[in-house]
């Protein structure tokens, strides 16, 4: 078969920068002649970018490649590729547990696909896991960026030097490391030429960023978001996810300064207990937390915070756990992602005493039953006001839209007018389970 016009199906778990890496990783290999298919079956290459973080990852990767074990067998041809951080972590042990994997990519590797394809079109395995010096993201810039939809993802910082107790993310994407300024506002501006009206900055640890600009100083994040503001057609920013220790007073201030910068803040925490944030490496106190908080919501009165949180972390007591709802009680997050504590090998904290997993799920219980409440409350608040909705795609009903307003509520409209891509002032008229109602203001 000749190479041009071969079909490729990505399929990505995890955060918003698998997200973003899988597109990067469509437009490499589309240098090779592919062309993207949302159906496995029709594909020539199989593609599963992974996340690393949940417990079990692995074991679900491998499930997973199970079902395509059929397709292989049909189609001789049928490449198949594991990329992401269970492969950074796996590497050529995903061979040897699966041989009908062709392809084993790190997150820092994914722009040599294209040779690695062509090897294994010659019947070699090729494994890639290294961090390698040249920059991934600039080698893909001779093709540009397709088009999907008025709101996109742009990584501008990868990897963390943090090393909490619980993550591998530092051993699956290595040190920080932060693109230059000036290609973050090229592919910035290439995305708004394409439609594009929304970006969220992404990275790990993204309020590390620290770029060389063109000006030979170091630029942080703020003053890369006050550069990105003075694009025209670029109506709003966002940026996830964010450590605490790296909320500098400039970044505080561009939320109250920048227009642009929407009133939406990922801000996580993990614990509200003293005891438990040291033994996980945070490197901040509760209090500490709560004044960065008040800090924020000065600068920006109407901003809506989310978190992060772990139940069930090695060591924790009832009293520990209760200093978290303690903690959420106090801030009262618009939103909140808790998780039960899952051991991740070759982290600290995997060697130590684990609390019983019906403790966890209790603890778990309690605290999503607190967001709750809260998140309702703030959805609840919003009915009557008038909010900005970007409209980013059909609804499940016959002339439903989609899209997220400044607080990246969810926000739905039944309109036979609304466009993908319009952004318009929508009053608020109803509160669902996650998601508000609206009508079009007039």
């Amino acid at each position: 078969m000749d190479k041009t016009g071969r079909k490729l199906y990505v399929r990505t778990f995890g955060c918003q920068m698998n997200v973003y890496d899988s597109e990067r990783m469509v437009e490499a290999l589309g240098n090779a002649g592919y062309i993207e298919t949302n159906h496995p079956q029709d594909a020539d290459m199989i593609l599963l970018n992974t996340c690393h973080i949940r417990e079990k990852a692995a074991e679900k990767v491998y499930s997973e490649l199970g079902r395509f074990r059929e397709l292989k067998q049909k189609n001789a041809d049928l490449k198949i590729g594991v990329a992401g951080c269970v492969a950074q972590a796996e590497g050529a042990e995903i061979m040897r547990r699966q041989p009908l994997v062709d392809i084993v990519v790190g997150p820092q590797s994914y722009h040599r696909l294209p040779e690695m394809e062509a090897r294994a079109r010659r019947g070699e395995k090729a494994v890639d896991t290294e961090f390698p010096a040249e920059d991934k993201f600039q080698s893909l810039r001779n093709r540009p960026r397709a088009y999907r939809g008025p709101a996109a993802f742009l990584t501008v910082q990868e990897g963390c030097d943090k090393f909490c107790a619980f993550c591998v993310v530092p051993y699956t994407r290595g040190a920080e490391a932060s693109r230059p300024p000036a290609r973050v506002v090229a592919e910035a501006r290439e995305l708004v030429d394409s439609g594009v009206r929304e970006i969220t900055l992404l990275g790990q640890n993204v309020n590390a960023y620290l770029g060389n600009g063109p000006d030979q100083k170091k630029w942080p994040l703020a003053r890369l978001i006050h550069e990105l503001s003075k694009i025209d057609g670029l109506e709003r920013l966002r940026y996830t996810t964010s450590h605490p220790r790296d909320m500098g007073g400039d970044l505080i201030e561009a939320h109250g300064e920048c227009e642009k910068l929407m009133p939406y803040l990922h801000l996580p925490v993990q614990s509200g207990s003293d005891r438990i944030l040291k033994r996980m490496n945070r490197g901040h106190t509760a209090d500490e937390y709560l004044e960065l908080v008040c800090r924020i919501r000065k600068a920006r009165p109407d901003i809506l915070l989310s978190g992060d949180f772990i139940v069930g972390f090695p060591e924790e007591t009832d009293d520990d756990f209760q200093a978290t709802l303690d903690l959420v009680s106090e801030v009262g997050y618009g939103n909140a992602f808790s998780f039960k504590y899952s051991a991740r090998p070759g982290t600290p904290a995997a060697e130590r005493r684990q609390v019983d997993e019906d403790v966890k799920s209790d603890r778990l219980r309690k605290l999503q039953e607190l967001v709750r409440r809260q998140q309702n409350a703030v959805q609840h608040a919003m009915i009557g006001r008038e909010v900005d909705v970007l409209f980013e795609k059909p609804g499940r009903l016959p002339g439903q839209m989609v899209g997220k307003s400044d607080h990246l509520h969810a926000v739905h409209v039944n309109d036979e007018f609304v466009r993908i891509g319009d952004l318009s002032r929508v009053r608020i008229v109803a509160s669902m389970s996650n998601s508000l109602e609206g009508r079009i203001a007039t």
